[in-house]
This record gives structure tokens, sequence and C-alpha cells, in this order.
């Protein structure tokens, strides 16, 4: 049985105290207890507790754990069981697993505690030295229409923090449901400006002084508090060249100033859609690093002089800086069809920014990296481009060409997570069709989802021939 399975005893521990969770035959754990005969640990100030259900983690979730982490110095998170969920909310789309390894990947979670409860216990919180449980302005409830909160509230343990606007897990599955395609995004550096957008100038201005504040607050560090991972934009036109044939380099624009490489490091690029950025994504980025984490093993980097050197400076740092480039919503959509990209460019960046794994982002990227943008990366021409097991968007034309000509490209190899993708987590979401619409229709919806269903069959179906007839190029 694997770690997170039911029936058995698993130890952890928790500043020095050993606690054992116990677990039911339905929904995991009910709660950890100490052994016999050891002290309680104590209520940290600065130890926070965030729970959820995290299903396919966006950037919605990731707007409530960074003022969670902004509250204090260290963050828990609990994710609730696929059972626990079920029984008070419905079906989950992501696996507890796949949700762990999206709540270990944000970069301002300290921890994460599978089989979380789903109505929040006193008892609980508290054997992980939480003081204090953080939450979004909405309301949860469970099966019985009861606060998940009651009891923490009692107590006067309870912080709240805002709920991120516009998003939800609700609101991404009804984009898959009613195939819409209102949330593209057509030109995100002119929506940031208040040059395009719904409503007056004014009401256009704001809601880019909105979104641009919310890119300034996902590209924090680890304590949410400082400037961390870069954001530029780039705008270009990878089919054009120069007279003679040269590609034309494209501008590059800051947005916003992180910390950016530090001696030593390796600029490693990376670059994709991202789109439901999930547990495929997200074990492709860890990988990355690991690969970088190897090789700098081999050099050295490791040795307690090296660290010594480096901490001697300041803190300790990694071997690799990643640099992430993500398409525009255009560019994804010319090349999936349908009406993907399920989050538009702007809510995918997001994702992107809070993911530990990464340390730049570039908006706009080109969906073939050309000899000339590479080589005009604000950091300089990456040391590696890397590449995972499979790809989302088929292309006749080798994509990674350049970076091969150059000597800068790897692949990630084979991994447990590489076919999930946004049109695997899509087809997950039709398969159960019937309980999903159900839920929907509880949040009321009231669209007619299944003309809707039949217009994506047609289009997935289309699709799919465009993809077969590509295979059918390559092989010739």
């Amino acid at each position: 049985m694997n770690k997170w399975g039911r029936g058995r005893l698993e130890e952890g521990q928790q500043k020095g105290v050993r606690y054992q969770w116990s677990y039911s035959d339905n929904n995991g754990p009910h709660r950890p207890h100490l052994p016999p005969g050891e002290p309680a640990p104590s209520l940290l100030e600065g130890r926070l507790w965030v729970d959820g259900c995290f299903d396919f983690f966006h950037h919605g979730h990731a707007g409530a754990v960074v003022q969670a982490r902004q509250l204090g110095t260290e963050l828990y998170v609990g994710v609730h069981s696929d059972e626990a969920i079920l029984e008070n909310k419905g079906p989950t789309v992501m696996t507890l697993r796949e949700r762990l390894l999206a709540t270990d990947a944000c970069r301002w979670v300290t921890k994460s505690v599978p089989y979380a409860p789903y109505v929040t216990q006193l008892d609980w919180i508290s054997h992980f030295g939480c003081k204090y449980v953080v939450h979004g302005d909405d309301i949860t409830s469970d099966s019985s229409g009861e606060d998940c909160y009651r009891f923490v509230k009692a107590a006067n343990r309870f912080k709240v923090v805002k709920r991120t606007p516009s998003i939800s897990t609700t609101d991404l599955v009804g984009r898959m449901l009613l195939c819409t395609r209102g949330h593209f995004i057509k030109d995100l550096e002119k929506v940031l400006e208040g040059v395009e957008g719904h409503g007056t100038q004014e009401e256009k201005k704001k809601v880019g002084e909105e979104m641009k504040e919310r890119i300034r607050l996902y590209a924090t560090d680890e304590t949410a508090k400082n400037p961390g991972a870069d954001v530029w934009f780039w705008k270009g036109d990878e089919t054009k060249k120069e007279e003679g044939g040269e590609e034309k380099k494209g501008v590059f624009r800051e947005l916003f100033k992180g910390i950016g490489p530090k001696p030593g490091q390796r600029v490693v690029y990376v670059d994709g859609g991202f789109d439901l950025f999930s547990s495929g994504h997200i074990e492709f980025l860890r990988l990355v690093t690991q690969k970088e984490e190897e090789l700098a093993r081999e050099e050295g980097w490791y040795s307690q002089q090296a660290i010594d050197e480096r901490k001697g400076k300041g803190a300790d740092y990694g071997p690799a800086f990643v640099v992430a480039g993500v398409h525009d919503d255009e560019v994804i959509n010319r090349e999936k069809g349908v009406n993907y990209p399920i989050m538009n460019v702007f809510e995918r960046g997001l994702c992107v920014l809070q993911c530990k794994y990464i340390n730049a982002v570039v908006f706009g990227a080109p969906f073939k990296p050309t000899k000339s943008y590479l080589t005009s990366l604000p950091w300089g021409t990456p040391d590696a481009v890397y590449h995972g097991p499979t790809s989302f968007m088929p292309s006749v034309e080798d994509v990674y060409e350049v970076p091969k000509e150059m000597g800068i490209y790897k692949e990630i190899g084979h991994h447990d997570y590489e076919e999930v993708n946004a049109g695997t987590i899509v087809q997950r979401i039709m398969k159960s069709r019937d309980l999903y619409e159900a839920r929907q229709k509880a949040k009321g919806m009231k669209a007619d989802i299944e003309a809707a269903h039949r217009e994506r069959e047609i289009l997935e179906e289309k699709q799919r021939q465009k993809e077969e007839a590509i295979a059918a190029q390559k092989e010739e």
C-alpha cells in the first residue's frame, strides 16, 4: 500500500515530537495522535494552517496560500482525501497524490499534510503546532450545510484573507463543459496597461492595475514579502525574418525585477502552454531541477567548501536558474484548437509563477524558440533547454531544432505523470460528465451543457484528425 493508503499507521515528525495518524476505513485518518507519554507540541504564533481540496491547483488556490504566508513565518497546508471531498462536495478531478504534488510545489508552502479532515479540527491543527487557520472570505460548508471552520472560529483561531476573484475550480470545469472561449486574452501587455479589455476606459485601467498587482504578488519569494521571480514580456513574430534571411529578435520588456541569477547558477530554459498547470507540468519541472542538481553535484556544487562560500555571501541557493516561457492564448489555440487553453495566459502565468521550481517567466514566448530569441534572453543564452517526454501540442516541424543545433537541448525521460495535461483533465471531466453537471447546476449554472458537450465532441474529433495527419506526415 502506498504512503497515502488506508488501514495502517504512519509516523511523522514535528519539532522533535512523534505523532501518528489513525486511519478510518472510508476517509483516511481521523486525526493525528501522540503516542502515550509524549508531550503535546507547543503552538507557534508564526505557524499557520490552510486546508482545502486544491483540485487542479490553480491561481485562486495560490492566492489564498500567498496571503496566508504573509501573515506568518511557516505555512502548513492540509489536503482533504478524495473520499471526504466526494461526500461533502462532489467528485475530484485530480487524485490526492496529484493534489499533494501541487501543494508541495507551491513556493509559499512549508509542509503539505494529507487526509486533513473536511471540517477543521482544533486537535488536528494543534498537533502540527499551528495556532491559527487561514481561509478566504467565502463560506465553506460540509455535507450538512454547516460551516467547516465553526470550531476554529469559536476558539478565536481563525484569520480571513480575500478570495481571489473570477476564478474557482467550478469556473474552470464550466469552461470545459460549456466549451467557452470568452476567457481568451489577445494581448496581455495591453490588458495590463488598460488599453484592451471590457468596460469603460476607467474600468479597463482598474482591472489592468489589479492584474498587474497580482502578478507582482505571485512573483514574490518564499516569504511572500520580497521580490522573487523575474517577469518579462516578449513580442515578436517567429515567422518573419530580416533581409538576408536573419530571424527577427523580437523585443523583451521587463515587468517586474526579481532576484535574478546568482553566481555560478546555470540558466535553464523551459517553455509550454502550462494549461491547467497540473502534475504533468510540476513533475517535469521538478525533474529539470533534479537533473541540474545531479550535474552540479558532479562539479562540486555541494562540497562543504562551496556551500560555505555561498553562505558566506548570504543564504545558500540551488545550482539552476529556471526560466519558463509561457505561450499566448492565440498560439495554443492555433496548435490545439477546440477551446484550449482552458486557462488564459494571465492565469497560466500566475500558476507558473507560484511554482518553487521557477525563477523567471516570459509571457508571450514563441512556440518555436529560435536562435535570435534564445541568444537575446535577458539572462543570456541558456546553458540548457529542456523538454518533457510528451507533447500536448504536436507539430509537423521539430520545434526544438535550434536548441539541438546549438548543443543545449536536453530531454526529461518518462515519469509517472507524463500523460497528465489539459487534454487528459478535460477527458476526466467528460468521462464523469453527469456528476460534474450536477455539481455545476448546484452552483447555479444555467446554460445548455448538452449542446456545449456536443460541440466539444465535434471540435475534439476535428483536432484528433488533424493530429493524426501530423503524425502521418512525420512518418513519411
